[in-house]
C-alpha cells in the first residue's frame, strides 16, 4: 500500500493529494496477495548506494515514483530506472502511482545530470522514461533526443532504452525520438482495447498501436517492445488479440505482468493469475513471432532489462541467420 498524500510540497505548505482526481472515490477491495507474489523490504547496501548516486543528481526514478515491488533488487544491482521530465503526470491512469498534476518547467540540465548518473553507476543498459507532458507543444520528445544524445557522449558503451508516453496530438514526437537512435524503444499498451476508458483514459488503444507501427517504419533496425497487465479484468481472449496486434506492428518483445493495485482508491484487481497462466501466455506469444517474451507475475517494464536486451540481440541474430537475405 502506498500513501495518498504527496509530502514533498516545499516546507510550510499545506499537503495535497497524490491524486486528486481518486481521493473522494469509495475504496476498492483490497485482496490478500497470494503465495507467489512476495517481495522483500529493500535493505541491501547496494539498494543504499544506488538511493544515494539518484539523489545526488537530483533525480527521480520510475521505481520509487510508481511504487514497483522489484526496486530492492534492482537498485541492490545497480540497476534504476530514470524518469525524466519531472515527477508529475498529466494524465490520471486509473492504475497508476505517479503523481497527477500541474508539472513544473522542464530542466534543461536533466540530460547532463541523467548522463553523469549512468556513467557513475556503471550502467551497461539504462532505461530512460517520463512522466506524460501534456502540457508540452512536443510531449516532451526534444527533451527525451537530448538526454538519449547527452548519454551516448557520456556513456558510449552504455545501452540504451526508452520507455516513451504516447505523444497523443503531438506531431513529430515519436520521429525526434526515434532520430536520437534509442537501441530500444518501449510503449506500454498497457491493457486491452475494452478496458482504456477505465484503466487508461487520456490515452487511445489504436493511437498506441500505431506509434509502435511508426517506430518500426522511421527505423526498422530499432527493438520496439510493449508490455500489458493481467488482473484487471480482461479475457484471454482479449490479451491475445493484443499480441495479434502488436505482431502486426511488428514489435519485437513484449511484457506481461500481475497488475497490483497502490491503494485503494486505484483500480481494483479482478483476480491474481497464477504463474502457469503466465507460462501458457509466454508460449502463445512466442509462437506469434516475438523474439523475446518476458511474462511472470512479477515482471515489469525494465525488470532485467540488461538482460532481455542481450536476448533481444542473440534471437535476432539467429533469425537472420536462419532466413539469410537473398
Amino acid at each position: 500500500m502506498v500513501t495518498l498524500i504527496d509530502r514533498r510540497n516545499p516546507e510550510g505548505s499545506a499537503l495535497r493529494p497524490r491524486h486528486p482526481e481518486k481521493a473522494h472515490r469509495a475504496d476498492n477491495p483490497m485482496p490478500p496477495k497470494p503465495a507467489w507474489i512476495r517481495v522483500r523490504a529493500p535493505a541491501s547496501e547496494g539498494y543504499a548506494a544506488t538511493r544515494a548516486i539518484v539523489r545526488e543528481h537530483g533525480l527521480a526514478t520510475v521505481c520509487e515514483e510508481a511504487g514497483c515491488p522489484n526496486i530492492g533488487e534492482c537498485w541492490q544491482k545497480r540497476h534504476a530506472t530514470m524518469m525524466i521530465m519531472g515527477d508529475i503526470c498529466t494524465r490520471a491512469c486509473a492504475f497508476c502511482n505517479v503523481a497527477t498534476g500541474l508539472p513544473q518547467p522542464l530542466d534543461h540540465d536533466e540530460p547532463n545530470r541523467v548522463a553523469a548518473a549512468v556513467a557513475t553507476l556503471g550502467l551497461e543498459h539504462v532505461v530512460i522514461t517520463s512522466v506524460d507532458r501534456d502540457d508540452l507543444a512536443d510531449g516532451g520528445a526534444a527533451h527525451f533526443a537530448a538526454v538519449i544524445g547527452e548519454v551516448r557522449t557520456r556513456a558510449p558503451e552504455t545501452s540504451i532504452e526508452v520507455l516513451i508516453p504516447d505523444f497523443l496530438r503531438k506531431d513529430g514526437g515519436i520521429e525526434a525520438v526515434v532520430a536520437a537512435r534509442p537501441d530500444v524503444l518501449n510503449h506500454n499498451l498497457e491493457t486491452v482495447p475494452a478496458l482504456y476508458v477505465r484503466i487508461r483514459p487520456g490515452a487511445r488503444y489504436f493511437h498506441s498501436l500505431r506509434l509502435l507501427q511508426r517506430a518500426k517504419e522511421l527505423d526498422p533496425s530499432i527493438f520496439t517492445k510493449s508490455g500489458v497487465m493481467v488482473g484487471l479484468g480482461e479475457t484471454r481472449d482479449e490479451i491475445v488479440q493484443v499480441m495479434d496486434d502488436m505482431r502486426s506492428a511488428q514489435v519485437d518483445f513484449l511484457t506481461i505482468g500481475q497488475y497490483l493495485a497502490p491503494s485503494a482508491k486505484h483500480a481494483e484487481v479482478k483476480r491474481y493469475v497464477p504463474p502457469e497462466e503466465f507460462e501458457d501466455l509466454k508460449r502463445i506469444a512466442l509462437a506469434k513471432g516475438f523474439l523475446v517474451v518476458a511474462a511472470s507475475p512479477m515482471t515489469r517494464s525494465s525488470y532485467h532489462a540488461g538482460d532481455d536486451f542481450r536476448r533481444l540481440k542473440a534471437s535476432r541474430a539467429a533469425a537472420l541467420a536462419s532466413h539469410p537475405a537473398p
